[in-house]
């Protein structure tokens, strides 16, 4: 049989069964013995079952890979699926499938897999957004702003959508905590701002000092919100109230001083005026004072500085008011008919002025006291004194009337280019003087 013969022509193709013919064919033609044959023969199928053992080891291997990653693409399955919360694949629109080939299996879990790690990465992203943010405001809380620069580390294991509700709920919480503790910063620094502006100091250093973040001229968009900046601004406030008390009664003290100067030396209103914006707080409460500069330390020494001028003014002045009000006791003595030795009460108030041995304002405020005693002793009297004043008038216009008809008669007897009637001139006292027409 020819060469060509060796290929099978119904396969169209070159066969083991073909190839073995053709050997035995040119055994044949060259005359190979039966032990020849058969040694050669049992190496062909020696190699023939090593080139299949190795074939069978190769699918097995690749049987044993397909099922491992099979094994091992179910238990990332589940995995994912624990980790997201998701009960099974058919829960993603996914048709289940548990029967087939290896690799129809794997290709039924592979759209799955690709699902649920997109779904993955979307929810580490939702974790990693809230527990950043949950981060950053433990940050400002606690007072460690770079705390919130840190990335969150976000447990994979657990994905779920309640371990998201509980973060967002942990975030609303802490979000109202920050919008708690912002407001009451906000109430302490805008105290400390009508503080500073009543006693007339700086608002910015003074919260500066605080945290640099208070103070908007730096440019700082978050404000500090910790433990420590809510107790600072605290003392702060606290601090500056109980200024604001001290230098309003040191305020108030001035005022008097300055209220009972110019009532002793008779101080003008045109003078007084000029210290009204310390005057008016007077009697003012601490939380009523709000004008900004009210209390502040140059005006505080303004006062100081008055009340120390008009001390001593008041020294030097001291005789001529003494005088003034002895003058008013004398004019009310005289009104009430009290006789008085005015020249020895001078006298006494001259030496002890010069003597030194009383205050100015106790010498002062005795002779008030005789002032108001005087003035009821006149008092009690008017009675006594309006009923004599009444009769005093009355006989002097009987004794008027009396001269009127004496005059009359004299004018009977006169020439007739005499006036009839004489002029009633009126004296200077007030009353009618009739002695006076007899000049006439």
């Amino acid at each position: 049989m020819a060469v060509t013969d060796t290929e099978n022509p119904l396969l169209g193709e070159t066969t083991c069964s073909s190839l073995l013919h053709k050997l035995q064919e040119i055994w044949d033609e060259v005359g190979e013995n039966d032990e020849e044959r058969d040694k050669m023969l049992l190496q062909i199928e020696k190699e023939c079952l090593d080139v299949y053992k190795r074939k069978v080891e190769q699918a097995a291997k690749s049987r044993a890979q397909l099922l491992q990653a099979l094994s091992d693409a179910k238990i990332e399955l589940a995995s994912l699926l624990s980790a997201l919360g998701e009960k099974s694949i058919a829960g993603l629109g996914i048709p289940e499938k548990t029967s087939g080939t290896i690799k129809e299996q794997l290709a039924a879990i592979a759209p799955a897999l690709e699902q649920l790690w997109k779904q993955k990465e979307e929810r580490v992203k939702e974790f990693s957004d809230v527990q950043s943010q949950i981060q950053k405001i433990c940050g400002e809380i606690a007072g460690n702003l770079s705390l919130g620069d840190q990335a969150p580390s976000v447990d994979e294991s657990d994905l779920t959508l309640k371990k998201l509700d509980e973060y967002q709920a942990q975030l609303q919480e802490l979000q109202k905590e920050k919008s708690d503790r912002l407001h009451k910063v906000l109430e302490f620094v805008s105290t400390v701002h009508d503080l500073c502006g009543v006693l007339g100091m700086d608002f910015f250093s003074t919260v500066t000092e605080v945290h640099p973040s208070l103070n908007d001229s730096t440019g700082v968009q978050s404000k500090s919100i910790s433990n420590d900046t809510l107790a600072r601004l605290a003392k702060t406030v606290l601090a500056l109230k109980e200024d604001k008390k001290q230098r309003l009664h040191k305020l108030q003290e001035l005022a008097t001083q300055l209220i009972d100067l110019w009532n002793l030396m008779d101080t003008p209103s045109e003078e007084r005026r000029l210290f009204d914006h310390v005057t008016c707080n007077i009697s003012a409460y601490v939380d009523g004072v709000t004008v900004p500069g009210a209390l502040a330390l140059d005006l505080i020494e303004q006062a100081e500085v008055e009340v120390e001028r008009l001390d001593q003014l008041k020294a030097s002045r001291m005789k001529e008011i003494a005088f003034k009000r002895q003058g008013e006791l004398e004019e009310i003595f005289a009104r009430a008919h009290i006789e008085i030795d005015p020249v020895a009460a001078r006298e006494k108030i001259m030496t002890l002025i010069d003597s030194g041995n009383v205050e100015p304002a106790e010498l002062l405020a005795d002779m008030d006291n005789q002032i108001a005693k005087a003035k009821e002793e006149a008092h009690s009297r008017k009675e006594i004194l309006d009923k004599v004043e009444k009769w005093m008038s009355a006989c002097e216009e009987e004794s008027w009337l009396e001269d009127y008809n004496r005059v009359l008669r004299i004018s009977l007897f006169l020439p007739l280019s005499f006036p009839v009637l004489p002029c009633i001139p009126v004296h200077e006292s007030g009353c009618v003087d009739p002695w006076a027409c007899l000049s006439c």
